[in-house]
């Protein structure tokens, strides 16, 4: 097996294969599921060839090969919305791809965040209320990953993401001023209403930060999660 390595640290890509071991298909294709590394939203299948695949690790951005033209193609060469790939995994068979990148923009040429639909009637109550209460962080994630990729008019999320990191800061700061506010007042209605928004603001700056709630998570998990005494 080769050590070759096919992009530098600066990329920070990090890969569970070297390229000998892919088993392309008859067509000389494999698929490549792509996930948004933050919010971990499957936002498109695509299909790479050989060279495809070597351009995605080379440059640390993907790069498909299109079926229907039959040619290969960057992923936002000509929309400037990129992916840029922070992970890359080959499954156990060899011949499928799952690849975690950050988006630039909206991964569907339709302009939209996934090229999936969305389950009809879902919202974040309905989540919530399905007993799994945490799993509305990871639903909330998925929006506002959705809010920086499409940018729709009249958001305030999207005006939160066009403003930059100085007014998510502002706001990141206001919250929590407002959350010590109730807490001192022993208002449990207000210091509920509170946290729900700085928690809100936070993942907002997550996003913003490039970094995964997930990553928060685990650093929790490595400093509370065997410690019963903390």
């Amino acid at each position: 097996m080769s050590d070759e390595k096919y992009v530098d640290d600066e990329n920070g890509l990090d890969v569970n294969f070297q390229l000998e071991t892919v088993k392309f298909d008859h067509a000389g294709l494999i698929p490549a599921v792509v996930q948004d590394y933050q919010s971990k939203e499957v936002i498109t299948l695509a299909y790479m060839n050989r060279e495809s695949l070597e351009q995605s690790l080379k440059s640390g951005e993907t790069w498909f090969y299109s079926r229907s033209r039959q040619e290969l193609w960057h992923k936002g060469a000509t929309s400037g919305n990129t992916q840029r790939i922070v992970e890359m995994r080959l499954d156990c068979d060899q011949d499928a791809l799952v690849v975690l990148v950050e988006p630039a923009g909206p991964a569907c040429h339709t302009g939209t965040y996934s090229c999936f639909t969305k389950v009809t009637g879902e919202d974040t109550h309905q989540v919530a209320s399905h007993g799994d209460r945490f799993a509305i962080i990871n639903r909330l994630e998925q929006v506002i990953a959705e809010r920086d990729a499409e940018r729709p008019e009249g958001s305030y999320t999207t005006y939160l993401f066009e403003e930059g990191v100085d007014k998510i800061l502002k706001k990141v700061g206001e919250e929590a001023s407002e959350v010590i506010i109730a807490a001192k007042n022993r208002d449990k209605e207000e210091l509920t209403w509170e946290s729900a928004d700085l928690l809100f603001h936070m993942l907002v700056l997550l996003r913003e930060q490039g970094l995964p709630i997930d990553a928060v998570l685990e650093r929790l998990g490595e400093r509370h999660g065997g410690a019963k005494g903390k």
